[in-house]
């Protein structure tokens, strides 16, 4: 579904953002991308929509070369993409209005509108809350209306920018629960965060520093060197580290497996 060949991005203030960025992610995949801040993680998101255009090097999605102008709606048709703020993302004084305003822009008929905003309400658990005003939805159920906005779209692949960094733990764990939900659906998951419980729950795990991807791998892989990911000011599971620090075997990732080792 997207395909990153010797990508680099150059800011107009000179800073080099990303240095030779090479990565593919399938279709149906759940990628997640870690690293601190100034790694370069945002950046490389924003290429896959084409919020930003290459320096150089080539961004594919689907097969559309994203730095063409002719392919921009093209590109936003498959990629759809959920900030850190969802008070940024919502226009609309109604919950259904805001999820439809997308595909009123796209000019889709009124009945398909209103097909479109009923799944992606039942999809994210909002159903209720259709004629609500977003000012009175918790943070948790704010972000999860931006999703749902995404999934009107019909998307194929959704983009995850710190989507929990500025919600409660009881937020987190609704979007993170939506987020599951939506890859078994068969979308295409790219999640940027800064929680490793979070980024333990995807198929792999991209690590980034300087603008450069240090290593790509399984959670399992990835977070079994604790003292390598402490190296680069990163955290791990809170199981992970205490499995190696009770120097238990590698991969332990939750806290069920953490129980049996010790039980073990």
């Amino acid at each position: 579904m997207i395909n990153v060949e010797n990508l680099r991005h150059i800011y107009a203030n000179g800073k080099v953002a990303l240095d030779d960025i090479n990565l593919e992610i399938g279709d149906g995949e759940f990628v997640a991308v870690i690293g601190t801040n100034g790694s370069g993680k945002s950046t490389l998101a924003k290429h896959f929509n084409a919020l930003l255009k290459p320096t150089a090097g080539k961004v594919f999605v689907n097969g559309i070369d994203t730095a063409d102008e002719e392919n921009l709606w093209r590109v936003r048709e498959n990629v759809g993409m959920v900030f850190q703020n969802p008070d940024n993302e919502i226009v609309a004084a109604i919950v259904e209005d805001d999820i439809a305003f997308g595909p009123e822009n796209l000019g889709i008929e009124p009945a398909e509108i209103r097909r479109r905003v009923d799944l992606a309400l039942d999809t994210v658990n909002m159903a209720d809350y259709k004629k609500f005003s977003p000012s009175k939805l918790s943070g948790g159920q704010k972000q999860r209306i931006a999703i749902a906005g995404a999934v009107a779209m019909l998307t194929k692949i959704i983009v995850f920018d710190e989507p929990t960094a500025m919600l409660d733990p009881q937020g987190r764990r609704e979007v993170l629960s939506t987020i599951k939900k939506l890859h078994a659906q068969g979308l295409t998951i790219i999640l940027i965060t800064h929680f490793m419980e979070e980024a333990a729950q995807a198929d792999r795990v991209v690590v980034m520093e300087g603008g450069k991807i240090l290593k790509i791998g399984t959670p399992r892989e990835i977070f079994s060197d604790v003292r390598e990911m402490k190296r680069l000011g990163l955290d791990v599971p809170v199981a992970s580290e205490l499995a190696a620090r009770l120097k238990l075997p590698a991969g332990i990732l939750t806290a069920a497996e953490l129980a049996e080792a010790i039980k073990r």
